[in-house]
């Protein structure tokens, strides 16, 4: 339960699309492209466990939370045991990152380091990112961009600028989910003091910047391929557009809570289907 399964799809899709883009380049790299997906999944993981202790310690989840049962709230885990879990997936994805560091040099060092830093500021430490608002950016630049020029970078050693514009919309996408979540749990985070940003700008603005967030990452392939950067098959990933127009519908209409916790799964898998069709585009 602390892992949150669900949202893993968001630590999977980028490594897709970064591969993908890696092998567009005559570059992939089967055990590198392995250790990127078990260092995303170890910083995702990381990262949920350390907000479902965070916020508990914070007051935030409470009795009166909209989403889904958070093991620490429920007294299931220790708010200390599921740090300590915590870090362990800090840990692992630290000392697989070492490889890297130890091919590529210091610049791996410090993106890993950064990563994993903001992991745990995302709801933790004296300066929590998702209480000021910056939680959707810490989603798309770790995410989205970091995620997957990270792994065309550890698989042909360049930064490259297909993975660069790859990583876009799929940065979007990750972030709509967040966007989603923060939109159910506006009053609970009001009232528990956590300013994030849906609690900031309300939830019309929330909505329509959900909106954008599907908005571009349709908008993506049609950009890349007037770049120059993709082939005749770019127009892959819009065969999620019925998806995307329907949860566009459900978000902007409905405002009972069963279906914006719907919509954050359907979200979620969205994110990954899409990842899947964007990196066939590019191979």
């Amino acid at each position: 339960m602390a892992a949150r399964l669900p949202t893993l799809p968001a630590a999977v899709a980028p490594v897709l699309v970064g591969s993908a883009a890696a092998a567009h380049e005559g570059r992939f790299h089967l055990p590198s492209a392995f250790a990127a997906l078990v260092v995303s999944l170890a910083i995702q993981i990381g990262t949920n466990f350390a907000n479902d202790a965070s916020d508990f310690l914070r007051g935030t989840d409470t009795t009166g939370r909209l989403g889904p049962p958070r093991v620490t709230q429920l007294g299931l885990l220790r708010a200390r045991t599921v740090l300590w879990g915590a870090y362990l997936c800090f840990g692992v994805a630290a000392a697989l990152g070492l490889v890297f560091v130890v091919r590529y040099g210091w610049p791996v060092a410090v993106v890993g380091a950064l990563a994993i830093a903001a992991g745990l500021a995302y709801t933790g430490g004296p300066w929590p990112l998702g209480y000021h608002g910056l939680g959707e950016v810490f989603v798309f630049l770790f995410f989205g961009v970091v995620a997957v020029v990270g792994t065309t970078y550890v698989q042909t050693g360049g930064i490259s600028p297909l993975a660069l514009a790859a990583s876009i919309p799929v940065g979007l996408l990750c972030s709509a989910i967040l966007v989603l979540n923060n939109l159910r749990d506006i009053d609970t985070d009001r009232a528990a003091g956590k300013r994030t940003l849906a609690v900031r700008v309300g939830p019309p603005a929330t909505r329509v910047l959900y909106l954008g967030c599907l908005a571009g990452a349709l908008l993506a392939p049609a950009a890349m391929r007037m770049a120059g950067l993709t082939g005749g098959v770019f127009w892959l990933p819009w065969l999620a557009l019925p998806e995307i127009l329907s949860l566009g519908r459900v978000v902007w209409w409905r405002r009972d809570a069963p279906m914006l916790v719907a919509g954050l799964k359907r979200t979620a898998r969205l994110h990954l289907g899409y990842g899947i069709l964007l990196a066939a585009s590019l191979l």
